[in-house]
């Protein structure tokens, strides 16, 4: 395969997945946005973690809630777990990396607070553990997964919600977490600014 058809090609997988894919989570991605929205009108905050490349994902939602999306609107209280080194690194050290998040959420979270939770495989233990540990603050959990939506996918219930990206290539489930993240910033706007 040549080069540029090999690079062609990706922009058929991801156009073909985000096509099979908005029908698939865009009710359950507008039940998520309200859930975020009405924890933050009743003064509670959004917690959200993920390893990698869904550490960054995770940071560039926070700052767009704490921010801006694209209007302007007060500050949304939101905080990344994935962002104090010295935590991170200290829970890491002194415990186990697998408690990196749940530590935080223990310590953070309160009833009412809601976790959101990014997974490509759905089997990362550190999340695994978040989502106990939110579980045990009753806190409900919004669960970004690719794949078959792995440990996470089984771990859901009840106030969770579950966004399973149906792909296999990690490339192209960050590329939807990215989309339905974007999607969830301007769904929150759009509840909070235009009243609907």
């Amino acid at each position: 395969m040549a080069l540029v058809e090999r690079i062609h090609q990706h922009f058929v997988e991801s156009i073909e997945l985000q096509q099979s894919t908005s029908d698939l989570l865009s009710v359950p991605t507008a039940a998520a946005a309200e859930l975020l929205v009405g924890a933050l009108m009743a003064d509670h905050k959004i917690l959200v973690c993920g390893n990698g490349g869904s550490a960054a994902d995770a940071q560039r939602f926070v700052s767009e809630l704490l921010g801006r999306f694209e209007r302007e609107r007060p500050e949304l209280a939101a905080i990344a777990l994935t962002t104090n080194n010295s935590i991170i690194t200290s829970i890491g050290n002194d415990f186990d990396f697998d408690m990196i998040f749940s530590k935080q959420i223990r310590g953070l979270g309160r009833p009412g607070d809601v976790l959101l939770a990014i997974s490509t495989s759905g089997n990362s233990e550190n999340i695994v553990e978040a989502i106990h540990a939110a579980h045990d603050r009753q806190m409900p959990v919004i669960a970004l997964t690719g794949k078959d939506g792995g440990k996470v996918g089984e771990m859901v219930s009840g106030d969770d919600i579950l966004l399973i990206v149906p792909s296999n290539r990690t490339a192209r489930i960050q590329e939807i977490h990215l989309l339905l993240l974007h999607a969830l910033c301007d769904a929150v706007d759009f509840i909070l600014l235009d009243g609907e």
